[in-house]
């Protein structure tokens, strides 16, 4: 029997390992979605950042949680995390599920839902249990889903929801993953880059790269490419062509007086960010290699 989740509301477990089916319908201007997992001890935060498991960092060094490559389904695309309850640490009290979009906010992504199945019995059986995942307000870029937590000798799954707009950097820092802010610069120009020269990719297109920590298959049905791209070099702007009137900014070449009392039209060099911005840091493991 499937036990289909309101949020906020918990089932219990009866079985040693599960997998979190993340499933959403992708189509054009829908953002592509990651699964990810957190270990968490009894604190709330990660012992250490091997308990991130993301698309750069696939598998738990435990090997007990894993994340699986994309697949295409009749209901839409699907990423999965797998989770070997009995074998994990008792150090280990929770297990958060997590989704981020890439290339806009879940006001773009139709039907997700997590659906959480008995690893062990195999994936022709019904889910134990599903949740409709949606928006709070829409701005988010990332959201738990829900959260495999001890209870006494055995487990139970939440349903959770709860979104963030600062995306997997801002979900994963507030669980204590540490992010070295000397080499995120490069990294934060990369992504940068990234997003001033593509706003996704078709369906289907094949995601490839190699991971923090370890190789994987690559996630052939992604909508993304999970790939580094080059910074853009930087852009002088150019000279003025005339002294900008006393306390007003420049105005366009042949452009019209102003009326008396009225700020001249800013200079389209003035609309565009100085050469020397530069995205916050976001951590090279966040990094699509």
């Amino acid at each position: 029997m499937t036990h289909a989740m309101q949020k906020g509301s918990n089932v219990p477990l009866d079985t040693a390992a599960v997998r979190a089916v993340l499933r959403w319908t992708p189509g054009p201007g829908v953002p592509d979605v990651d699964a990810s997992a957190l270990l968490l001890g009894p604190s709330g935060r990660v012992r250490s950042d091997e308990d991130f498991v993301f698309y750069n960092q696939p598998r738990h060094p435990s090997g007990l949680v894993r994340r699986l490559p994309k697949k295409r389904v009749s209901e839409g695309l699907t990423d999965t995390v797998e989770a070997d309850l009995a074998g994990l640490d008792v150090s280990v009290d929770r297990v958060v599920i997590a989704a981020s979009s890439d290339g806009g906010t879940f006001r773009s992504v139709s039907d997700l839902r997590i659906l959480l199945y008995d690893a062990v019995a195999g994936a022709d059986r019904e889910p134990l249990a599903l949740f409709d995942v949606t928006a709070e307000t829409g701005e988010e870029t990332a959201v738990i889903c829900g959260e495999l937590y001890r209870r006494g000798d055995g487990w139970k799954f939440r349903a959770v929801g709860q979104g963030y707009p600062t995306g997997l950097v801002g979900l994963a820092t507030d669980f204590g993953i540490s992010v070295d802010e000397d080499a995120a610069q490069d990294a934060a120009q990369d992504v940068q880059g990234a997003s001033d020269g593509a706003s996704g990719s078709p369906e289907g297109t094949p995601a490839g790269g190699s991971p923090a920590g370890g190789s994987h298959d690559p996630d052939l049905d992604a909508t993304v490419v999970h790939t580094s791209v080059p910074p853009v070099p930087d852009r002088v702007p150019p000279m003025p062509d005339q002294a900008p009137a006393y306390g007003y900014p420049q105005q366009p070449v042949n452009a019209p007086a102003p009326a008396y009392g009225y700020p001249q039209p800013v200079a389209a060099a003035e609309q565009n960010p100085a050469p020397e911005f530069r995205m916050p840091p976001m951590g090279p493991q966040f990094v699509r290699s």
